[in-house]
């Protein structure tokens, strides 16, 4: 077990539980510094964000231009995949933002909400690109003539 001799390592420490971001190396009285669950974290504020504004506008200004998206167009008949995808970012943005005032508060281990957090984002983007086929249909497009 690490020993921490600064007060920024004892707080990193209680924040991200280990492996904390600053822990001092026994052998060498080192700083270690681990920028992955800071940087993890930050990145997460955006991704919330985007998830809820992308809910508010599908659910609450009617705005069915980001539905179901496939190479960046939304399906013909966006409205009707509307609330699944309004749920979807909804579900997600709430999830995310849990897990900011969990970590800030102190009240999950760094490996359990770096899972929820982890599982969420992925979850989120495979529910949407499954979306997004279902509603533009699973194969190519049929050209009609003659």
């Amino acid at each position: 077990m690490p020993i921490r001799t600064n007060p920024a390592a004892h707080v990193a420490g209680f924040f991200f539980d280990l492996p904390a971001p600053f822990q001092a190396v026994e052998d060498h009285r080192m700083l270690s510094v681990n920028l992955f669950p800071i940087f993890f974290l930050l990145a997460l504020f955006p991704v919330a964000f985007f998830w809820l504004r992308r809910a508010y506008r599908i659910g609450v200004k009617r705005d069915f231009s980001e539905v179901a998206l496939k190479k960046g167009m939304p399906p013909p008949d966006a409205e009707k995949y509307a609330p699944y995808e309004m749920v979807i970012n909804l579900v997600g943005g709430v999830v995310i933002v849990m897990v900011i005032v969990i970590v800030l508060l102190g009240l999950m281990d760094y490996q359990s909400w770096v899972a929820l957090a982890g599982s969420t984002l992925w979850i989120k983007l495979f529910a949407s690109f499954a979306l997004g086929r279902q509603a533009h249909g699973l194969g190519p497009k049929k050209k009609s003539g003659g």
